[in-house]
């Protein structure tokens, strides 16, 4: 297998912590692989008549603490060991921030930057079409992910509820929020991450107001990093990068005009009064933090030697190699790792699930209050393990996420 499958890092990633706790190798064996898998043929008819076929997943990694839960990605290079390491993260992350789910994630391989929105809907109620038997709040949640938005979530939750002929808000998160999303869910993710890195700076003794920030991945997760960066931790804006290119100004940039630039021109390129920069040599630049906020594997051991910040926030799912972790480790960089670090996300889409069943909604401050507090207590529980055993954040966080989910499916009597 390639070396950075990204399933293989999640199994290598899960072999350790495997070791550290001492599991018997009968639930060693159970959490290295997903539970269930399904994968689906769409046929779907596009705007001129013709029919283009598509292929999907949905992987059900475990559900011992509780239903799956996971986004849906839709992207030209989804590959269904992508899907799985996915949902293995999901499974660790939904632990490691004690909401009571297991871990799930579904994907489809196209690029929906060719379709119509016509088109796009007939592939969201084509998916549900093909999975519906799997969902359901006490089976299996999805929620937005790349390339995917609270409009496709309402047309899978409508498909899902006209196939089962009943009101079932909580079966998708991240949906509108008069069809039931909840207040706070669209800068979640970049919430969250901005709450661990606040307090994994103070717990370093490192204060952050004036300091710098880049962000690699200016999308939904990347631009929310840069907004409240400022607003909440008072770190500057240096330099922030999408998939056509970036910008650079080591004396900053307003996250607010930059955030109003790319989504008036669907890229950074040619904004004012900063220097273009490429991706890679984002990753390298002298800022105290990086928000590494795009797609996997990123940061390797060919570039991890040159990058210079003091804490990497993982909002990317799996974008460090586990050799690039390795010298960051050793380089003093304080990473927090991605299945933490973007919790903010599951987080609330958990309290999306919780008001749905309820029939009762959360005004945004209450939101904000509850995400904080989770966040927080994550994070100590992490920090806590690292102390204890001396060992990085992300091995931390592994032995705290793994023995839960172990301890569940021992208490279940699977192993």
């Amino acid at each position: 297998m390639d070396r950075f499958n990204p399933f293989t890092t999640a199994q290598q990633q899960l072999d350790e912590a495997a070791g550290e706790l001492g599991l018997d190798p009968a639930t060693h064996e159970l959490l290295r692989w997903p539970m269930h898998e399904i994968k689906a043929t769409l046929p779907v008819r596009m705007d001129d008549g013709s029919t283009r076929i598509f292929h999907a997943f949905r992987i059900q990694y475990n559900t011992a603490r509780g239903p799956a839960k996971g986004g849906i990605r839709w992207h030209p290079q989804e590959t269904v060991d992508t899907v799985r390491a996915l949902a293995a993260w999901m499974t660790w992350k939904t632990a490691v921030v004690d909401i009571p789910l297991g871990g799930g994630k579904g994907g489809v391989v196209c690029n929906p930057k060719e379709l119509s929105e016509r088109e796009k809907e007939q592939l969201a109620r084509a998916y549900i079409r093909a999975m519906a038997r799997s969902l359901g709040v006490t089976k299996d949640v999805p929620a937005p992910d790349v390339y995917t938005t609270p409009q496709i979530m309402a047309w899978m939750m409508d498909e899902y509820e006209t196939i089962v002929g009943e009101n079932h808000p909580g079966v998708i998160t991240g949906k509108p929020i008069p069809l039931g999303g909840s207040q706070g869910r669209g800068d979640a993710t970049a919430r969250g991450g901005i709450y661990v890195t606040r307090e994994a700076a103070q717990a370093h003794g490192i204060d952050l107001s004036g300091q710098s920030m880049a962000v690699m991945g200016f999308g939904n997760a990347g631009q929310h990093a840069a907004l409240l960066g400022e607003e909440i931790l008072g770190l500057k804006l240096v330099a922030a990068s999408d998939s056509k290119g970036g910008v650079y100004n080591p004396s900053g940039i307003d996250a607010a005009q930059l955030v109003d630039y790319k989504l008036k021109n669907g890229q950074l390129k040619g904004f004012p009064h900063a220097e273009a920069v490429t991706n890679r040599e984002l990753l390298e630049l002298d800022a105290t933090v990086l928000f590494p906020a795009a797609l996997e594997d990123v940061i390797t051991r060919d570039n991890a030697p040159r990058i210079q910040c003091r804490i990497c926030c993982e909002l990317a799912n799996g974008p460090t190699t586990p050799d690039g972790d390795g010298i960051l480790n050793d380089k003093g960089v304080i990473v927090l790792p991605d299945f933490l670090a973007n919790a903010g996300g599951v987080t609330v889409s958990y309290f999306e699930q919780v008001q749905n069943s309820n029939n009762l909604y959360w005004e945004l401050q209450e939101v904000h209050w509850r995400l904080d507090k989770k966040m927080t207590h994550a994070f100590q529980s992490v920090y806590e393990m690292s102390q204890k055993k001396q060992i990085s954040l992300r091995r931390a966080a592994y032995l705290v996420a793994v023995a839960r989910v172990a301890e569940a499916c021992k208490l279940r009597g699977w192993v």
